[in-house]
């Protein structure tokens, strides 16, 4: 089944032509960059990464190894998310606006540069969670042929250990903005905050991690096997984060969770 759908998936990107790839180095866009790349050709593919507040630097290094590892030519865009009308307000339809921004960017690369799509690394798991950028996709003919192969995360990550890449088992991640409780304002501070809290956190060996913020509390998520590390290290780990700001620390004993924040969404 799986290999049927990794065939299925190169006769869409050979539909294609040529595409633009938009470019985060997480798992399942590296796998589709690396798919395009098998299928297309270095030539007819392009990586794109944009550079933003909600984008770590330390991601935007792993993209760019990553990249060189494939051996596509790679370009990073400077956006930013807030500037965008109505993004800081941080309601939910949030990610429809990150990825309209994100579209209208790459759509004039493409052009100028000659490619014929702009894809990206939607997947068959989103489409049974909260996704409102893939509206935005749908709006500006935005393609994403992982999704249409009906490839599902667990399956992207057999394929990328079978291409040998090495995100295979890497965390998932998503921009840091997601962890900022929706309707409570979005700033350059708090998403600073976030991204050197994950930092310290993920420098105690803990896998997958999220600090959740809610006003001046830092909800941690964690995966259940980790949650030991953080209690044996509760003290500097309640001294790191309040010396960033937050107020209160608390783990969350129901364990890392992709989009908890959406819970509160009817």
């Amino acid at each position: 089944m799986i290999n049927e759908k990794y065939r299925n998936l190169t006769s869409i990107l050979q539909e294609m032509k040529s595409v633009v790839v938009a470019f985060s180095g997480g798992v399942d866009s590296t796998f589709l960059l690396k798919a395009a790349v098998d299928t297309l050709g270095a030539d007819q593919v392009l990586a794109v990464t944009a550079d933003s507040e909600t984008y770590p630097s330390s991601e935007l290094e792993e993209a760019k190894e990553l990249a060189g590892r494939i051996g596509v030519n790679h370009h990073v865009i400077e956006t930013s998310e807030l500037a965008i009308p109505g993004y800081t307000d941080n309601n939910k339809n949030r990610c429809y606006f990150c990825k309209s921004s994100l579209f209208e960017h790459l759509i004039p690369v493409m052009e100028e540069k000659g490619f014929q799509n702009v894809i990206y690394g939607v997947i068959a798991d989103d489409l049974n969670e909260y996704r409102p950028g893939i509206q935005a996709a749908k709006e500006r003919g935005v393609r994403g042929p992982l999704q249409e192969a009906n490839l599902f995360k667990q399956e992207i990550r057999e394929l990328s250990r079978k291409f040998d890449l090495p995100t295979w088992d890497k965390p998932s991640f998503a921009c840091l903005s997601s962890r900022i409780a929706y309707g409570e304002k979005i700033t350059q501070e708090k998403l600073t905050k976030v991204e050197k809290a994950e930092a310290y956190l993920k420098s105690l060996n803990i896998r997958q991690v999220r600090v959740r913020t809610h006003q001046e509390i830092a909800r941690i998520e964690v995966e259940p096997n980790d949650m030991r590390i953080v209690l044996e290290n509760h003290e500097d780990i309640t001294r790191e984060l309040q010396s960033l700001g937050y107020q209160y620390i608390t783990l969350d004993l129901i364990g890392y969770k992709s989009g908890s924040m959406n819970k509160v969404l009817s």
